[in-house]
This record gives structure tokens, sequence and C-alpha cells, in this order.
């Protein structure tokens, strides 16, 4: 098998023990060295403390790795590597090459090392103007056909947010709110519209995925949207402000494909006085440790 999944991964698996699953890219792409390294870190011990296990994925040397232990890490924080969706898995392997793994191959990843949960920040979505860009992310056809619980803040607010909750329903991707009857905004706590169904516990969570299980129906994910702490969002009026500002910004200098959403995150970041940062670490990180809990709700059946 190709895919190389550690040995206290593979263990706590076998022993049905919870396991959660993180992606890279926060890692590699998200945040500035050496403050990406402790971020890794800290969310791998986030997890830990909740009694579940860490799963960070990436590709290393044309290996898709579940499981990365100290050395590894730091390997996804301070070298060069690409960004790889699930589509240039192959394309890696082949090659040999390193990568971080966005969500969507991340999610690939853990549910072929059956692992059941998933921690991330914010879901890629549709983006704005999609009638003229036909731009959507890979995440949600891949989340389509995927097994798998992912604990988010909602999708990234620079995108179509209404419009990503339609595709969602096209696509048949179950979609809950944790403690709240509004979706999440990634850097806020509502993003304006609100979401069909509520759970409120992770033994909630749980049987949602029995119940997956039970109706053997198609293969599709369960997104629980977690919202940031209201105390620790970014405040909406100067989220509103910058995000234009940004949407500008980004017509005005012809950026377009997938060099969008990096363009306007830094410009979020830049134009928030870091404000921004403060906010999707936030969330990352109670969306780590909720995630923990519903893996431990899972493991006990």
């Amino acid at each position: 098998m190709v895919l190389v999944v550690s040995e206290e991964v593979r263990e706590a698996i076998g022993a049905r023990r919870p396991v959660v699953a993180l992606e890279s890219t926060i890692i590699a792409h998200g945040l500035p060295r050496p403050r990406n390294l402790e971020v890794a870190l800290e969310l791998e011990e986030a997890v830990r403390r909740e009694g579940a296990v860490p799963a960070t994925v990436a590709v290393l040397d044309g290996r898709p790795r579940v499981g990365l232990d100290k050395e590894e890490l730091e390997r996804v924080a301070n070298e060069d590597i690409r960004k790889l969706g699930h589509r240039d898995l192959p394309l890696a392997m082949a090659a040999g090459v390193s990568g971080a793994t966005t969500v969507s191959a991340t999610a690939q990843l853990a549910a072929l090392a059956g692992i059941r949960v998933f921690a991330t920040g914010g879901l890629g979505g549709v983006h704005r103007e999609w009638t003229v860009t036909q731009d959507e992310s890979a995440d949600l056809g891949l989340l389509a056909r995927t097994r798998i619980t992912v604990v988010c803040a909602g999708v990234k607010s620079i995108l179509d947010v209404p419009a990503t909750l339609q595709r969602l329903e096209t696509l048949g991707v179950a979609v809950a709110g944790y403690g709240t009857h509004r979706f999440p905004g990634f850097y806020l706590a509502d993003s304006g519209h609100p979401v069909g169904w509520t759970l409120d516990t992770p033994a909630q969570v749980a049987a949602v995925m029995r119940a997956q299980d039970a109706l053997d129906a198609p293969e599709s994910a369960l997104i629980v949207a977690n919202p940031v702490p209201e105390v620790e969002q970014l405040d909406p009026a100067l989220h509103g402000r910058v995000l234009a500002d940004a949407l500008r910004a980004c017509a005005e200098r012809g950026v377009t494909g997938q060099a969008v959403t990096p363009f306007l995150l830094d410009y979020l970041v830049r134009h928030t006085d870091g404000a921004s940062l403060h906010a999707n670490l936030a969330a990352v990180r109670g969306n780590v440790r909720l995630a923990a809990r519903i893996a431990t709700a899972w493991a006990r059946g």
C-alpha cells in the first residue's frame, strides 16, 4: 500500500481509539516561520489533551503520510513544498515530490487510512462571480463522495457563502451547526445565513455518523460547522470593509484562479494588523478540540 500510516495512528485505529486527522496546508502555507511549526505542535497537543491521537497528513518525497513525527512536521514547516489538492496526489507521488495537503487531499487520505474525523479551519467553496469564472473548490466534490466528518468554522468568508451552501445541498453533503442555528463565517461567528440542523454535543454528532452508516447511503461527508467564539472573531465591520477593499484590489491586479484565495487571505492579514490571523487560529483551535471530543464519542461505539 502506498499510504504510510504512522505506528501510533495505525495502532489507535486498530484498537478503535479516537483519532483526528489534521491538514498540513496551514503549516506550510498559512503561517509565517517559525510560528507555523509552533502551531502545528500546539494543535497536535490539543488533540492529545482531549484523549485522542493526532494524525497530521502530508506527502513527503512522493509518499502520502498519515501521522507525522516531529522531524517530518519540521520538514513541512521549513521546506518550500507544494500545496496539494486530491487531484494532485497521483502526480506528486509519481514525481516523488513533497507537498502539504488541502482539505480535499487530507480528507481523501484520512478516509483511506480509516480515520473518520477531520479538523480544519474553513472549507473551500463556490467563489464569488462563479457565473463568470466557474471557480469552485475541489473540496465540495470530494466531500460529496467521502465518508468523513469535517469539523470546520464554515467556509472561508471570501467566498460566496449562500452559493456554497446551495452547492453542498445539491451534492448531498450533510451540514449541521454546532450549538448554533447560524452558519459560521470562518473569521466571523455568523456568516449571515441559517443552517437547517443543529447538534449540541459530541454524542449527537457521533449518533449522526452511525446513522449515516446504518443507511448504507452513498458515501458523503458530515460537515460540523463550529463557530469561532464571538469574543475572538474578527470585528464584523472591519472584516466587511477590508474584504471589499481586497476584492477590488484583486480585480484591479488581475489575480485569477488558484492565486485568488491566498491573495485575499494575505490582504486580510496585512490590513487587519493580524486580527484575521488571530481569529483564524482561534477557530482552528476550537475545531481541533471539538473534533477530538467527537472522535472520542465515535470510538465509544
